[in-house]
């Protein structure tokens, strides 16, 4: 089996470790014997219909979404018809952002977004630190652990489907308990950090869903990934613990 996954902008969103999520793909593709290409999408470079089965994309700093979001807009035809087709995607932090309606800066213009996400993020003055563990019915177990750093608030408008529920951490905007939005199996959430290497289930969710969204039935072979699961179990361990003031001086 053969995937293709575009990496959108990987130099200009690429902060908190977003480049272990293409390599977490990488690593659980190659030990199942799945071909795995990676094609770089830049400022001004062509996204061709039908070109990729997985598309990821990481965070930036404002200046950077700035000259990402014009550029964003000539591939937004492209990008949303894969949604429609159920392409899986993984947007972070930033390339969220844009992929909703707007993102408004504390300072400067409006980035107007490509509205797949039905939702807007308007900075704010406080910026929402730490890791944030939350609940998502979307994969088993239904943890998923990340590391958060935005001061954007995002507000899904009626009917959208938040990723998950909000354990610890601060999620969308911090009011609602929300994290992340979900449209067909097109992600977009704030889960730095990287987000992929110690959630290993949504790694897999990610390639199942390319899989069967281009081979039909699959059924991904088990892996050999304690490390994996350690990771993932340590990161919840001691963000419950932070969030313990009984516990949080015994770190």
């Amino acid at each position: 089996m053969k995937l293709t996954i575009a990496h959108l902008y990987p130099k200009q969103l690429n902060i908190y470790g977003d480049q272990g999520n293409i390599k977490a793909l990488s690593h659980r593709s190659k030990l199942r014997g799945i071909q795995l290409t990676i094609k770089k999408i830049g400022l001004n470079d062509q996204l061709k219909p039908g070109s990729f089965d997985l598309l990821f994309s990481g965070g930036g700093q404002d200046r950077h979404q700035l000259i990402v979001a014009k550029d964003l807009q000539t591939k937004k035809k492209i990008l949303t018809k894969a949604v429609e087709k159920n392409i899986p995607m993984l947007t972070i932090c930033g390339s969220y952002q844009l992929f909703g309606q707007f993102f408004k800066p504390f300072k400067g213009e409006k980035l107007k977004g490509i509205n797949i996400f039905n939702a807007y993020t308007v900075a704010s003055k406080k910026r929402k630190i730490g890791n944030v563990l939350i609940n998502s019915s979307q994969v088993k177990p239904k943890t998923v652990i990340g590391f958060e750093n935005h001061s954007g608030n995002t507000f899904l408008n009626n009917q959208s489907q938040s990723f998950g529920t909000v354990k610890y951490g601060h999620g969308n905007n911090d009011q609602d308990n929300t994290e992340g939005c979900l449209v067909n199996n097109c992600l977009g959430c704030y889960l730095h950090g990287s987000l992929l290497p110690k959630n290993p289930h949504l790694t897999d969710w990610l390639l199942k869903k390319a899989l069967e969204n281009k081979y039909s039935s699959v059924k991904l072979k088990p892996l050999v990934d304690k490390l994996e699961w350690q990771a993932h179990h340590a990161a919840i361990k001691r963000t419950k613990k932070i969030n313990n003031p009984l516990l949080k001086w015994f770190i």
